[in-house]
């Protein structure tokens, strides 16, 4: 499956329209921190008893949204008393959740609606809480950073007995990739990683796009082999002033990475091959790509810049 294609974009370099369930995440991102405020609008937020109720009846609605129940499979499926799913079957009646076909409760409309976003509910809290060490970490930017794609994500953390576990998982995946695209805060290795480097500048198609200090590092410490691998067109080097996090898209998978600012260190590295995770990618590297610059057009500007200023 071919998820990756930085070639599509709109006449104003932006990436295109995704996929509509891609479109529909991003929305849901771009809107969620204003929710309160249209709830407000709009007058008559849901109380948190109700919430609470829903929550603590999320089982119920769970085993329902699989396939319609009579009381005693409640029980059974449930392993609760008769008297509880006398209770259960009374308060999804109130609710307006069901209907009784045949002697067995089948959610109708509303009931499947919340029994569907009380799941996704679920599966997003259980995500935010295992990419907790990515989020502290990128917190002023994960505003741009959609949770959904990651819930079956793959997270390697950095641990005291292991600190490289991170970095390690990192280049596992580029040696598996033909091609490599991403863009960081810092080094994508760090630069005594012999091995990292000969990847990206002997065998993999690579395009990084870095922070000035960070390209000028790379070539300062690898000038022949990095010039090299540029003029063969194996390596492209862009620069950007600002990026938000570090992004790894291989040839299958797509990694976020979140770093120990003042040590530079990766500290958490989150890969996965959903591909709505990797279209999401492909989206935020052609939009960050299309405000950054190549590397030579940088260095002829800062050189006309130069000039200007001794003359």
């Amino acid at each position: 499956m071919e998820f990756h294609n930085d070639e599509r974009t709109t006449d104003g370099g932006r990436p295109p329209p995704g996929s509509p369930i891609l479109e529909a995440l991003l929305e849901n991102a771009r809107n969620q921190q204003y929710l309160g405020q249209r709830l407000d609008v709009v007058g008559g937020r849901v109380d948190t008893g109700t919430l609470g109720d829903i929550v603590r009846h999320g089982p119920l609605l769970e085993a329902l949204r699989a396939e319609p129940l009579d009381r005693r499979e409640i029980e059974a499926r449930l392993d609760v008393s008769r008297a509880t799913s006398h209770r259960f079957t009374r308060w999804l009646d109130e609710r307006g959740f069901v209907e009784r076909v045949d002697g067995r409760f089948r959610l109708i409309g509303r009931g499947e609606a919340v029994a569907d976003e009380l799941l996704r509910f679920e599966a997003n809290v259980r995500t935010v809480h295992r990419l907790a060490p990515l989020l502290d970490l990128i917190c002023e930017d994960h505003q741009e950073f959609v949770i959904e794609p990651f819930v079956d994500a793959r997270v390697t953390l950095a641990e005291p007995e292991d600190p490289y576990q991170p970095v390690e998982r990192f280049v596992s995946l580029l040696n598996e990739s033909k091609t490599f695209r991403g863009f960081n805060t810092t080094h994508m290795a760090p630069l005594a990683l012999g091995g990292f480097h000969h990847r990206i500048f002997e065998e993999t198609d690579t395009e990084i796009i870095d922070l000035p200090r960070i390209v000028e590092k790379l070539l300062e410490t690898y000038p022949e082999r990095a010039r090299e691998a540029i003029d063969r067109g194996h390596l492209t080097l862009r620069t950007r002033d600002d990026l938000p996090y570090g992004l790894a898209i291989f040839d299958e998978r797509v990694g976020i990475g979140g770093y120990d600012e003042a040590t530079g260190l990766m500290q958490v590295f989150v890969d996965t091959d959903e591909p709505i995770a990797c279209e999401w990618a492909d989206r935020v590297y052609v939009s960050v790509k299309a405000d950054s610059e190549p590397l030579d057009e940088r260095k002829n500007r800062t050189r006309d810049t130069r000039s200007r200023d001794t003359s």
